[in-house]
């Protein structure tokens, strides 16, 4: 009896590996702190994960327009904005910078 246990349970870890893509276990893991804080961060200010360095900042400026101390809101509400839109401007990925045309590193000089 136990072995049969014992083969149903590895054969149901077998399927959900294959069927949902992942061990069953993986499924009792927490997200870690930072990618929740970052989650957090786009669904406050209303961006995708693709979204670029403009799209948040357009993003947190629509927010700041509703939130800011001048307009009615609250300095804590400004603080979460600004907060949210350093986190999600810090985990861009870096964007590769345009050849400089005018420094002459690929000139041979005389």
């Amino acid at each position: 009896m136990l072995v049969r246990a014992l083969i149903l349970i590895v054969a149901v870890c077998v399927l959900c590996r294959w069927g949902l893509g992942k061990w069953p276990w993986e499924y009792l893991r927490s997200v870690p702190v930072r990618q929740q804080a970052i989650e957090r961060a786009r669904n406050l200010l209303g961006v995708n994960a693709a979204a670029t360095r403009d799209d948040v900042i357009s993003a947190h400026r629509r927010l700041t327009a509703l939130v800011h101390p001048d307009r009615g809101g609250t300095t804590a509400a400004m603080q979460e904005a600004n907060a949210a839109r350093d986190l999600l401007l810090a985990n861009l990925p870096a964007a590769p910078l345009p050849p400089d045309e005018g420094n002459g590193s690929d000139q041979s000089r005389d």
